[in-house]
């Protein structure tokens, strides 16, 4: 499908991060813009702000006038996410709609453009935010679809004058083997999606296929040590052709210098803590830096790149109190996220809250989760998010603690965790996860901030 033949958009699951970045594209594009999601949230509440017409009800009757009957200019995009009986995705199916997953939107859109396409099991998020943010903060300008709310643009989603976008490139399902890049970054390949994938070696497989869709005479950077056969490498060791180096903490923020073979730029300052978020910049300068952006321009934006929300967010920043939330639901994000943790405040007792995500990625990485989360001093886990996924016999939040070695460990409610924290007034707290998890964020705060 044609991008320009594009005039009424249908999003199933339009709550969804990368979804409503998609539906904010098009109703700036001037479509009628309608979606579907099961619950109100914050997200779908500015969408309906933004005069994009959502439902909360999977029923033929919720529908917008003008998605009733199928046309040549109507386009339907779903998320995976959605239930397989959905009365509204099986009308749209059964009645010869054109439906569309995110991914292939992307690949419409960025057909004919010059593509920057970040791919990662984890990093992804961060790292094309920060390119986004470099080329918008020195002028160079670019549209782009990020999977988390920017702090700098409080936005998922920015529209830019040139004809330059940035995506961040999905592993789950294969969805970014719709891509066509012109410079291309990934920055991890743990194993995850285990579900999709059944092993780690087919995941693997798909990377590689990712790296080589490139357009001719594109540019792919990729993380040290990465199975990948040809492409620029970047990291902080010694070896990478794109290197951070130098990564120390001074007054509370890291900073480091950047090298490649043609440019030096030293005491980078970088508001996101972390060596993995370091080597997020060093790989975003790398890119910003070969679209010919001036070297100062570049350490100025990422100087003052704010992060992304649930990305090692700051909810309380205080005397008596710490409090960091972060998206992190894979051992390895949970590693690097309690290794910043532990760099920034050596001293401090970490108490963490942790909502597993999915059965299946709870039962396929138990022992790494165990051995990572009985890292920490006290933790709070709570139930398994499902998503997508019905329960497994066995596989619970209990059957996670019995693993651990930690000893300050339990099973809470949302509730629970709530009057614990207020009785406890813990001085460092980390709440990690990618369910609801964040529904927990503002209860949490206001209990730490009321004097």
């Amino acid at each position: 499908m044609e991008l320009d033949l594009i005039k009424r958009v249908y999003f199933i699951g339009a709550g969804g991060i990368g979804m409503s970045a998609l539906a904010r594209y098009f109703k700036k594009r001037g479509c009628l813009v309608g979606g579907y999601d099961k619950t109100r949230t914050v997200l779908t509440s500015h969408l309906e702000e933004e005069g994009i017409l959502i439902s909360y009800v999977d029923e033929l009757s919720s529908l917008p006038s003008g998605f009733e009957v199928t046309a040549t200019d109507t386009l339907i995009v779903y998320t995976p996410a959605i239930p397989k009986d959905s009365v509204l995705l099986n009308y749209f199916r059964d009645n010869g709609f054109n439906l569309q997953k995110r991914s292939q939107v992307l690949g419409i859109i960025s057909k004919g453009q010059f593509c920057i396409a970040v791919a990662g099991t984890h990093g992804k998020t961060t790292t094309s935010s920060i390119v986004a943010h470099i080329l918008t903060d020195t002028g160079y300008g670019c549209t782009a679809f990020l999977g988390g709310i920017t702090t700098n643009y409080q936005s998922n989603f920015l529209l830019g004058d040139n004809n330059v976008v940035v995506v961040e490139a999905d592993e789950y399902d294969r969805s970014f083997l719709t891509l066509h890049p012109d410079i291309a970054v990934i920055t991890s390949m743990d194993a995850d999606h285990l579900d999709i994938y059944g092993d780690a070696a087919q995941l693997e497989e798909s990377f590689q296929l990712f790296a080589k869709q490139l357009k001719p005479g594109g540019t792919l950077f990729f993380k040290q040590g990465l199975p990948i056969a040809e492409g620029i490498t970047y990291g902080s060791e010694t070896g990478a052709i794109v290197r951070a180096s130098n990564i120390r903490v001074e007054e509370g923020n890291f900073v480091f210098d950047y090298q490649d073979e043609n440019v030096s730029i030293t005491d980078i300052p970088l508001m996101l803590p972390g060596k993995h978020n370091v080597e997020n910049a060093t790989v975003a300068m790398a890119a910003a830096l070969k679209l010919g952006i001036d070297p100062i321009k570049v350490k100025a934006a990422v100087a003052n790149f704010k992060g992304v929300k649930r990305r090692f967010e700051y909810v309380v920043r205080a005397d008596k109190h710490i409090y960091i939330d972060d998206y992190a639901h894979h051992p390895e994000e949970l590693r690097a996220c309690f290794h910043a943790v532990r760099q920034l405040y050596p001293d401090k007792k970490m108490t963490v809250v942790f909502q597993p995500h999915l059965f299946s990625r709870t039962r396929d990485f138990a022992a790494d989760f165990a051995e990572v989360l009985s890292t920490v001093d006290e933790l709070l886990l709570l139930d398994i998010y499902p998503a997508r996924e019905l329960p497994m016999e066995g596989i619970s939040s209990e059957f996670l603690r019995a693993k651990l070695t930690l000893e300050n460990t339990g099973v809470y409610s949302k509730d629970e965790v709530l009057k614990y924290v207020k009785v406890n007034q813990p001085e460092l707290l980390v709440t990690v996860g990618a369910g609801d998890i964040d529904t927990l964020i503002q209860p949490l705060k206001n209990i730490l901030t009321d004097v």
